[in-house]
């Protein structure tokens, strides 16, 4: 299973906000690693270096790397539409993410391994690709051993705004939830200008 496994927060640090929501080690040192620290003068970065910044944010926010996040990108732009939105709308409807969004894991991290721990059905059926891509109406569920493992209660216990994520519906008591359609992009909250990586891949 691709994915990126090395130190979360160094990365945070190095583009200048967490990656995974809230992290405490993150909140005390919001500068990029290195000797110099803080200290450290900020070069002027190029066109090219910005939207390299931001197709970087992308694939660790979303856990993809190089190749899967290329492929994505490929079908954005072959979709009707805004090449840009279309990626954040396939980006959202991978399944680890959607486990994430709708507070069944804390973490996309935490959703790829449930996942792929075979925790997941989706339409009724066991999915344990993480990757697997939603479409409208899709019916995620977790599968019924599953539903009474303690770290599971927990996080579904800890999720208090269901109305957070205006495309996803969530039903705690059956633990069950649904893709309702593809998000617009002012809805998916990451801070990432999704217009510098179309730019970058148009080269």
């Amino acid at each position: 299973m691709a994915r990126y496994t090395g130190p979360v927060t160094k990365k945070s640090r190095s583009f200048g906000q967490s990656l995974t929501g809230y992290d405490k080690s993150f909140e005390k040192k919001k500068y990029a690693p290195g000797q110099h620290g803080p200290s450290r003068k900020k070069k002027q970065k190029s066109n090219y270096a910005l939207q390299l910044i931001e197709k970087q944010k992308a694939k660790y926010t979303y856990g993809v790397l190089e190749r899967q996040f290329r492929n994505i990108f490929h079908d954005a732009h072959k979709k009707e539409g805004v090449t840009g939105e279309n990626l954040f709308q396939y980006l959202e409807a991978r399944l680890d993410n959607t486990v994430y969004r709708m507070g069944i894991a804390p973490t996309r991290k935490g959703a790829r391994q449930m996942v792929s721990h075979r925790h997941i059905n989706v339409n009724g059926k066991l999915v344990n690709i993480p990757s697997f891509r939603l479409k409208p109406g899709d019916v995620l569920t977790v599968r019924g051993k599953s539903q009474g493992l303690e770290f599971i209660k927990h996080n579904v216990a800890q999720k208090t705004d269901t109305r957070k994520f205006p495309w996803l519906e969530w039903n705690a008591d059956k633990m069950e939830g649904k893709f309702l359609q593809y998000p617009n992009r002012d809805q998916v909250p990451e801070p990432i200008n999704e217009q510098l990586i179309v730019e970058l891949y148009s080269k």
